[in-house]
């Protein structure tokens, strides 16, 4: 598991609450159920209005990668086609079947197997890209969305900034109790500022993120498979693929495998 999305949010939460515990202000004062409510349902519904159910459903089901995805390692990819090359050219394509079967990638393993039944390059070429094309897609979905409620959550704070404040000025009659009133009318405002700046936007981004590279890594198992199915040496094929990985990652790759 990769866990930045984790650090940082605690690192961010925790300077809030450092802001908080330094200025004075009790954790209490924050959690009020009506400025939670209707930042959180308001941005909610919102956001299932502004698309399609099945939009949020998936959305939501795309959510736990947020916190747990890990990083793909693309170092090791390159090394599995590297070797799956080597072996095609000293034994012939047809003897990857077994192999392929050990391949713990699905995609690398479907094109593998497509590319041993003996697939058209061209037509492997467009199978392969339209799967990265319709998972990129299907990414861009859920990170949309979270993004839709990053936008959406600080307007929907203000309306209750606002709510709150029209029941302020209705009882203008007891001077004593505007304070607490005034003060907790705001703190509709500070949920959805803070919700979409240190929950909705930063799960956007990460699962976009995510989706870069998981897709970065598909391209490589792209054009590996089509080395591979080319004859070409399995240096120049290690060589190409290493190119299209900034070396900085390929070194942590190999941290993280080691």
């Amino acid at each position: 598991m990769d866990p930045a999305t984790l650090i940082g949010l605690a690192i961010a939460f925790g300077g809030v609450f450092f802001l908080m515990t330094a200025e004075g202000v009790h954790l209490s004062a924050i959690l009020l159920p009506g400025p939670l409510a209707i930042v959180f349902i308001g941005s909610l519904g919102a956001g299932i209005a502004g698309g399609a159910l099945r939009d949020a459903i998936h959305a939501f089901k795309t959510l736990p990668k947020a916190f747990t995805a890990k990083a793909p390692k693309r170092g090791a990819t390159i090394a599995a086609v590297v070797a799956l090359s080597d072996r095609a050219r000293r034994e012939g394509l047809l003897a990857l079947e077994d192999a392929a079967q050990d391949v713990e990638d699905e995609f690398l393993r479907d094109g593998l197997m497509a590319a041993i039944d003996g697939a058209d390059p061209e037509d492997l070429r467009t199978m392969l890209e339209d799967r990265i094309d319709t998972k990129r897609a299907q990414d861009r979905v859920a990170s949309g969305f979270f993004n839709a409620l990053g936008g959406y959550a600080p307007t929907i704070g203000i309306i209750g900034t606002v709510i709150s404040l029209v029941h302020v000025l209705e009882n203008l009659s007891d001077p004593s109790t505007l304070g607490p009133m005034i003060a907790a009318a705001f703190v509709a405002t500070l949920w959805g500022i803070l919700s979409a700046n240190l929950v909705f936007l930063p799960i956007g981004s990460r699962l976009k993120r995510i989706s870069d590279l998981e897709c970065a890594q598909m391209e490589i198992s792209l054009e590996g498979l089509l080395a591979l199915q080319a004859g070409a040496n399995p240096r120049t094929v290690g060589e190409r693929l290493r190119s299209m990985v900034p070396a900085g990652e390929l070194v942590d790759d190999a941290g993280q495998a080691a």
